[in-house]
């Protein structure tokens, strides 16, 4: 889609048809490529697949380069080192990591990695295994961050050079029993990360360690409205280019909850909530102006635009949406 920043719209250019059950979007840190996951690959080994696309600088058109294997089912998430080095590969299905290198004409290389989690935890037919949900790269890609929803644990590993991994020092730390961590978002000055908590709908922080990658339990807030008893569970989570304002998705309450932040200690004030349009709000993006906020519910097959007020962090609708079945994931590419 294009999307009109001086009056909200959206108008549908292109669309890719690869692979099967396209998901998660990352964009290289030069804006030049598109990275996603699909469900099954055009490959025959039964796994998860990532293929990469050139992004036309004029006309936003999307050309496939290659695919990989991500080498693990149930693929969930992908993220792109920010130097742009690495796609990291989260395969919720198997609870296995995986490490692709990224050659210099945007292309993926075969694994460089590839790491397979075990434990478990106390939610009965949720964490009986490892679930990997995400993964999420420091400021600097020393560290990578993953949120292992069955062991209710947020994994650290430093990144070695040709995208090797290997434990950090502190090499997780312990959520809740019971919580669920799914995303997990770091604050723009580097000092804190908040993890978005999908079985217990709650957002936990921490204070991170620039040296050793560590994290040290700060604060923990539910997402939910005091009273509210329906079935909800947390999905995703930004921050809004400022830092001053957290906001997480409700798959339930169909609402995104948002949080002021203060800069200096890392604590979260309950701002309020703001209901997304739809149904099943698996992941939003806030544009990189902190202008607008786009909302993908899944399912009721629609993109919600929203204007965002700075001063407050509220939202409100412009009464814009557009059609996509089943959307999950959305990304802006913005120059």
């Amino acid at each position: 889609f294009e999307f009109d920043r001086s009056t909200g719209k959206l108008k549908e250019l292109q669309t890719v048809t690869e692979g099967n059950s396209p998901g998660f979007l990352a964009l290289s840190p030069d804006k030049r490529f598109l990275y996603s996951i699909y469900g099954r690959g055009t490959g025959t080994d039964g796994n998860g697949a990532v293929m990469s696309f050139k992004i036309d600088p004029v006309t936003g058109f999307l050309t496939k380069l290659n695919e990989q294997s991500g080498e693990g089912k149930g693929p969930a998430h992908i993220s792109i080192d920010p130097k742009g080095r690495y796609a990291y590969v989260s395969n919720y299905g198997d609870g296995t990591l995986t490490v692709l290198p990224i050659n210099k004409d945007g292309s993926l290389a075969k694994a460089s990695d590839h790491i397979k989690h075990t434990g478990s935890s106390i939610v009965v037919g949720r964490q009986e295994g490892p679930h990997i949900h995400s993964v999420i790269p420091s400021q600097d890609g020393k560290f990578i961050y993953v949120s292992d929803l069955g062991i209710d644990k947020i994994m650290i590993y430093e990144v070695q050079a040709g995208g090797k991994l290997t434990p950090a020092v502190i090499p997780f730390v312990q959520n809740t029993p019971g919580s669920g961590p799914r995303h997990f978002a770091i604050h723009p000055n580097g000092n804190f990360g908040y993890s978005a908590e999908e079985i217990s709908s709650t957002v936990a922080s921490f204070r991170i360690n620039s040296v050793t990658g560590a994290l040290s339990p700060l604060q923990r807030l539910t997402m939910l409205p005091e009273g509210f008893t329906e079935v909800s569970h947390a999905a995703d989570i930004h921050f809004s280019p400022d830092g001053k304002f957290l906001y997480a998705s409700n798959r339930g309450h169909e609402s995104l909850v948002i949080y002021s932040v203060d800069p200096a200690s890392g604590k979260m004030t309950l701002v309020g909530h703001e209901n997304t349009g739809g149904k099943h709000p698996r992941n939003f993006m806030i544009d990189k102006k902190g202008e607008y906020v786009l909302i993908a519910n899944r399912d009721t097959d629609n993109i919600v635009v929203f204007k965002r007020d700075e001063k407050t962090g509220k939202l409100t609708r412009t009464g814009e949406q557009v059609t996509v079945p089943g959307v999950i994931a959305l990304v802006l590419y913005d120059k």
